[in-house]
């Protein structure tokens, strides 16, 4: 019988075995990707771990997401590599601090809910486009030490292994589900690697993760306006990266559980481990979509994973350095294909048909742009901004208006579609101002004034007809449209009619 307790979050049961099984899982996968980000930053490999261990400390504690994985990422990594060659690991710091309170700050004023702009493809290709990035990285270990593929006997071996820890993780969970089919298919390989003596890449092999516990240290840079100058640019990306990548790897574990975290608590939870990696010496970081989906696939839920994994790394550091550092790479490398399969959206590819040609254009080069330059805020940002002009003009076309004239003589013009900055000029279009009679009515009861644009072009409008000697009225105008007019008063002067009171949907969340 499994026994449960209540950990941190009292509303989640927590299977102990599953959590711990999947938390080692995930500290073994997490060393040689904190390396090896930690290389790409041109830092020490123990800045990495450290990292990796403070972030996915705090976060599982205090984040919004149970079951999500943080830690040193290569997004952050590559925003810093410029500031770490320039000015130093100090400043790396430095800057790690100043990302975490703005993050913090995100999170404090609610501004998780932004996640919401980022439309479903842009978040197919930003998915995508991280399998693509997960999958190549793992090329490196095709490679030999002079950057040549490797060949014969040597490719022959790695090809094996990494095959035979794929097969255990597709494998395994057909046949039984009581251990974690990862952590299975690991000591596999690790244990016939030892026991044949197999000739084979380490852990060990990339740098040594031998290290004590994280020390407290206060960065040693200048507290001038000066070198807040320097770091802030860096530190304004590093906090949208992180968390732009963390709020989307919330969306997709949520998906997959069928669960719905808390984005403005895991933002705070991320700087606060972003503030206090970078006082004891980590090079900060984010949510990790691939460690996370690790520990999801082996049946992690809880917080007690999470835990785990960052207690276990810091073991591994401290006690376990030479037998971790004999791990074969071949068992992580077919764990991280096998991962990069798994974050693949292969249903996406399904919809190129059905989806609007739009939609199929932004997945597309979002999963590009993710790909070839592992910039995925960039990637992100780029998809919201296309998504917003294509919806901006798909609803620019959407202006319609329905005339007649009544039997007193007044001429109305039913509007049908958002009037905003996109629409004037169809808005504008729809209007004889010459030939309509002495009195006109624009009904606004299937429509919006949206935005400024909008109004100026009432005035316009409306200052056509007045030239003209004709009078307008403005019907069916919603609270908020009214506001907006009250608002430009000194813009525009329109009769409004009275109509009957319409109340808006609002958002309280």
């Amino acid at each position: 019988m499994k026994k449960y307790l209540n950990l941190f979050d009292f509303s989640q049961k927590v299977d102990y075995k599953t959590e711990i099984l999947s938390g080692l899982t995930v500290a073994m996968a997490l060393i040689p990707e904190a390396v090896a980000f930690a290389f790409i930053a041109g830092l020490s490999p123990l800045t990495g771990l450290y990292a990796a261990f403070m972030m996915g400390l705090v976060t599982s504690i205090f984040g919004g997401r149970p079951g999500m994985i943080s830690g040193a990422t290569g997004a952050v990594a590559v925003v810093l590599v410029t500031l770490a060659a320039s000015h130093g690991v100090e400043y790396i710091f430095a800057t790690v601090i100043v990302a975490g309170l703005l993050q913090v700050a995100a999170g404090t004023l609610r501004m998780g809910k932004l996640i919401r702009l980022v439309p479903q493809p842009v978040i197919f290709g930003f998915v995508n486009g991280l399998a693509i990035i997960i999958f190549m990285s793992q090329l490196d270990q095709f490679k030999g030490a002079d950057g040549n593929w490797l060949t014969g006997q040597t490719l022959y071996i790695l090809l094996a292994l990494v095959g035979l820890t794929m097969l255990i993780i597709w494998g395994l969970p057909k046949i039984t589900k009581v251990v974690p089919a990862s952590l299975t298919a690991i000591l596999t390989v690790f244990g016939l690697v030892t026991l044949l003596g197999i000739d084979t890449k380490t852990v060990g092999d990339l740098a040594s993760i031998k290290g004590g516990f994280p020390p407290f240290h206060i960065p040693a840079v200048p507290f001038t306006f000066e070198t807040l100058q320097i770091i802030f640019p860096y530190a304004a990306v590093v906090a949208g990266v992180g968390l732009i990548e963390s709020l989307l790897t919330l969306n997709i574990v949520d998906e997959i559980t069928e669960t719905r975290g808390r984005g403005n608590k895991e933002a705070v939870a991320q700087g606060t481990a972003n503030i206090l990696s970078g006082l004891f010496s980590g090079m900060g970081g984010c949510a990790m979509i691939g460690q996370s989906l690790i520990n999801i696939s082996s049946g992690a839920r809880a917080r007690l994973s999470g835990i785990v994994a960052s207690v276990m790394l810091l073991v591994f550091i401290m006690f376990g350095s030479n037998l971790i550092e004999q791990v074969p790479m071949a068992a992580l490398t077919g764990l991280m294909i096998m991962v990069s399969i798994g974050t693949f959206e292969w249903a996406s590819l399904k919809t190129f048909t059905k989806m609007p040609k739009s939609d199929v254009f932004l997945m597309v080069l979002v999963t590009l742009v993710t790909a070839v330059l592992h910039n995925l805020a960039l990637a992100v940002l780029i998809g919201v901004i296309l998504a917003a002009l294509f919806f901006a003009w798909d609803n620019a076309k959407r202006i319609r208006a329905r005339k007649f004239v009544d039997d007193t003589g007044v001429k109305h013009y039913e509007m049908f579609g958002p009037l905003f900055f996109g629409s004037i000029t169809a808005f504008n279009e729809k209007f004889d101002v010459l030939n309509d009679p002495e009195e006109v009515v624009i009904d606004f009861a299937e429509s919006r004034v949206v935005d400024m644009s909008a109004i100026e072009a009432l005035n316009k409008i409306t200052e056509r007809y007045l030239k003209v000697g004709k009078k307008v009225h403005l019907k069916h105008l919603s609270p908020d449209c009214r506001k907006l007019i009250e608002k430009a008063d000194s813009i525009i002067d329109v009769n409004v009619m009275e109509d009957p009171t319409y109340k808006l949907a609002v958002d309280k969340i």
